[in-house]
Formats: structure tokens, C-alpha cells, sequence
């Protein structure tokens, strides 16, 4: 990441909309949002074979393993402003499973990154299919977006919800239900 070009274009910013980049409170804001981009955006810079790390073990369980309330945070490609939320996974083992933690390594890497919580939710979902080879994939994400929140139509309830159902998820209804069972139990609304 480009930490210079990007508090350069914070300081542009910040005089383009009548500041004083050299008044104190805002002397170190181009480093410190320079700073914030690296984190936030930190998605682009993992190598999810590096992420995996050979966490894939051979199993003879063939029933559904679920993850969920994966916290998550992004920043929506469209106004780069924050959505975040939470992810719920599940998948249908052939013979492999991934090591517990590595799931929400994997919503980490594709939400790390400017997007759309569509194409986050699919990403995760394609991924897991294609490193597991799974009977299915289940992924359901709940998000509250900034840019729907702060600006524009300024609903501040407003929630998305997105799904990707790859296999067993997708063909057969009562393994879909099943998993969207499991996951509204206990549920509480998103909130700050």
C-alpha cells in the first residue's frame, strides 16, 4: 500500500473541502487515515493459501459444520464508507475439513477490501467450495451500511442481508432450512 500517495490525497481532500491541513488537530490526520486504509483494506495483501495454512484435515464426517456470528467490517467500493455485520457459514464435508479458525480468516479476507456485500458473500462461499470440495456451501450475510446511514436515504435501521448456497444448500430445501434454522436461533439485531 501506498502510504504516501494516499496522505498526499488526505491532505488534497481535507484543503479541498476548506480545512487547514496545518491547524493542529489535523496535522497528523493524512498519516493516521493512511494508517486506517492499511488495516481496513489489509484484504488485498493476504495470500489465502498463506491463510490456510495447511489447516485441512482428512475426516470421515459428513454432517454439517456451521460457524456463525462471524463479525466482520468492510468498506463499501461505492462511497468507501464502512458496512459491517456478520457472516454465518456452513458447509457439508466430503472428506476435509478446515480448521475452525480459518473460517473467519476467510470472511476477513474478502472483507478487507473496497466491496459489495453481494460479491463478499459469494467470494466466501466459492472459496470454501473450491479449497474443500464440500457437499455444500451455506453463507448468509447481515450488514448495516454507512453510506445508507449517513447519507442518501438515511435509514439507520436498514439491514442487507445476502446469501450464497452452493451443492446440498442449494438443491435441496430441507439441508437450506436446516441451516437457516440454526443460525436465526438466539439471533439479535445488528446494532452499534
Amino acid at each position: 500500500m501506498d502510504i504516501d500517495t494516499i496522505e498526499a490525497a488526505v491532505k488534497n481532500i481535507l484543503s479541498a473541502i476548506g480545512e487547514d491541513v496545518e491547524r493542529e488537530g489535523l496535522e497528523r490526520t493524512p498519516h493516521r487515515v493512511a494508517n486506517s486504509y492499511n488495516e481496513l483494506l489489509a484484504g488485498y495483501r493476504m495470500d489465502p493459501r498463506e491463510l490456510i495454512n495447511d489447516a485441512i484435515f482428512d475426516v470421515a464426517y459428513d454432517q454439517m459444520v456451521i460457524v456463525r456470528d462471524i463479525e466482520f467490517y468492510s468498506m463499501c467500493e461505492h462511497h468507501m464508507l464502512p458496512f459491517m455485520g456478520r457472516a454465518h457459514v456452513a458447509y457439508i464435508p466430503s472428506d476435509k475439513v478446515i480448521g475452525l479458525s480459518k473460517i473467519p480468516r476467510i470472511v476477513d479476507l474478502f472483507s478487507r477490501r473496497l466491496q459489495v456485500q453481494e460479491r463478499m458473500t459469494t467470494q466466501i462461499a466459492e472459496y470454501l467450495d473450491v479449497v474443500l470440495k464440500p457437499k455444500g456451501v451455506a453463507v448468509v450475510v447481515e450488514g448495516l451500511h454507512m453510506c445508507m446511514m449517513l447519507r442518501g436515504v438515511k435509514k439507520h435501521d436498514a439491514r442487507m442481508t445476502t446469501s450464497a448456497m452452493l451443492g446440498a444448500f442449494r438443491k435441496d430445501i430441507s439441508t437450506r432450512m436446516e441451516f437457516l434454522d440454526n443460525i436465526s436461533r438466539g439471533a439479535e439485531k445488528l446494532h452499534f
